[in-house]
């Protein structure tokens, strides 16, 4: 993977996006996206050894946290043919670094699983920096509702593969994010924030589609 022409700068908060190429289901089952879940947490660590390896261990938690942090994550979001992330950087290159490993990793898991071969994303991660505080909060609302504005449920909490459970309390365990140095959440405040604009990011996406087509 080539150099950026604009490096990623560390203690930058950014909005990562990567998708399949030409618009492919890349994640047809839930054990797929269980699969891109684990490889974020545990490429968010720098690591001394190989992921398979890593899937064995009986303590897979004490060794993780033995090592250093490249990036933060403060949301995610997996769709079937794409991925939202924002991401912190801790270190030089971290961001770049991480997404790296897991687009392979998980390329390589795909292509062998439903034997197939050739390249599964569409080129490098797209990348804009995050200025504000309220531009990350809506930028979490957006990436949470993606599942309801594809309509592949009505309520952000039915989808698995987000962080949205994580931040109303929903999930207590196998959380990756961590999202309480930059913002502040209060449940019942958040959720009523995220819901009053589903439908609106609906119509949105529907006009969208109407002016590409």
């Amino acid at each position: 993977m080539g150099i950026r022409k604009y490096p990623l700068v560390n203690e930058q908060i950014y909005h990562i996006y990567a998708k399949s190429i030409a618009e492919y289901k890349i994640f047809k089952s839930n054990t797929d996206f269980l699969r891109m879940e684990e490889l974020l947490n545990y490429y968010k660590f720098e690591q001394s050894i190989k992921f398979y390896v890593y899937q064995n261990l009986q303590d897979k938690k004490k060794l993780v946290l033995s090592e250093g942090l490249l990036v933060e994550i403060v949301a995610y979001c997996i769709m079937p043919t794409h991925i939202h992330l924002i991401l912190y950087q801790k270190h030089d290159f971290g961001i770049s670094n991480f997404m790296e490993k897991i687009l392979k990793s998980y390329a390589l898991y795909f292509n062998n699983k439903y034997k197939r071969k050739g390249p599964l994303w569409a080129g490098r991660f797209l990348n804009v920096l995050i200025k504000t505080d309220e531009q990350l909060l809506h930028l979490t609302r957006y990436i949470h509702l993606n599942p309801v504005t594809a309509y592949l449920v009505e309520r952000p909490e039915d989808w698995d593969f987000s962080s949205y459970r994580e931040y109303i309390g929903n999930k207590k365990n196998n959380c990756i994010c961590k999202w309480n140095d930059f913002l502040e959440i209060n449940v019942e405040d958040y959720k009523k924030f995220v819901e009053e604009r589903k439908d609106y990011q609906r119509e949105l996406a529907k006009i969208k589609n109407l002016i590409l087509e």
